[in-house]
């Protein structure tokens, strides 16, 4: 038996100095390599992003943008999208600072991220070209005619109204199969205690080949942070396409310092 504890030891201390990091300890495959895009949000909106939704309101200060989607609870012109005008492709890492202006305890933000049309006459690739169609954002109109990635968060589901009920989610959008069925990638984050209302957090999201991370940390508590990570891999890869925040209906929330790297 002594034999047998003394082994188990050795084994232990052998790993311990080999590896099996976890993942928190982890090193990237990644760095930030090149700054392609980048928006303080204390200036004139318009000159870096278009607006999706006609309800909508887009306020500059010197605290950051302001994205307010409209007041009325179910009715889909009242939801928003504010794209960034570039495209982007390949590996990169989206970076900003976000503080939620309401205290709403249900619906969703949406970070869209390598946004692109289906690729028809009516929805071409370039989603600039069908900017009218996007007057009411309805949900439909996106999942449906979008190839892209969605990040849910500051979330709230549809049955039960409780600031403890939030949710992070990954989905990948595939028009080739209608409706939101079989687009959720695994490994939800369910009460996640994070994104109060007027409390700053910086996010940063990597997508780099198939893998793709959030990070999230409240500037003011180093203690309040989480790290999701997603393997996409199940799904055909998206290389390339636009960026929106979406809020929907009755949403509303603060960004500053948006910045897009590219990954290396």
């Amino acid at each position: 038996m002594k034999l047998s504890q003394s082994f188990i030891l050795i084994l232990i201390s052998i790993i311990s100095i080999f590896g099996c990091k976890s993942k928190e300890t982890e090193e990237k495959p990644w760095t930030k390599s090149e700054l392609l895009f980048e928006d303080s949000g204390t200036d004139n909106w318009e000159k870096k992003w278009m607006l999706d939704g006609q309800k909508a309101k887009v306020v500059n200060s010197n605290e950051g943008m302001e994205l307010i989607a409209g007041p009325e609870h179910g009715n889909d012109s009242h939801h928003t999208v504010l794209w960034a005008k570039p495209s982007f492709e390949g590996n990169i890492c989206i970076e900003y600072d976000y503080t939620r202006t309401d205290t709403t305890t249900r619906c969703v933000n949406i970070l869209y991220f390598h946004a692109s049309g289906k690729g028809d006459e009516d929805y071409p690739k370039d989603i600039s070209l069908w900017n009218d169609k996007r007057k009411v954002p309805s949900m439909r109109t996106y999942f449906n005619n979008m190839n892209t990635y969605h990040i849910s968060y500051a979330a709230f589901g549809a049955k039960e109204y409780s600031g403890e009920n939030d949710y992070i989610r990954l989905r990948r959008y595939n028009p080739s199969m209608e409706g939101l069925t079989g687009t959720d990638v695994p490994e939800d984050h369910f009460k996640t205690g994070l994104f109060k209302s007027d409390v700053t957090y910086h996010i940063q999201v990597f997508k780099y080949a198939n893998t793709i991370e959030m990070h999230i940390q409240n500037k003011s508590d180093s203690s309040d942070t989480l790290i999701c990570r997603w393997d996409a891999s199940i799904f055909p890869s998206i290389e390339s396409g636009r960026i929106g925040l979406r809020h929907m209906f009755t949403r509303s929330a603060r960004y500053k310092d948006f910045k897009v790297w590219r990954l290396l």
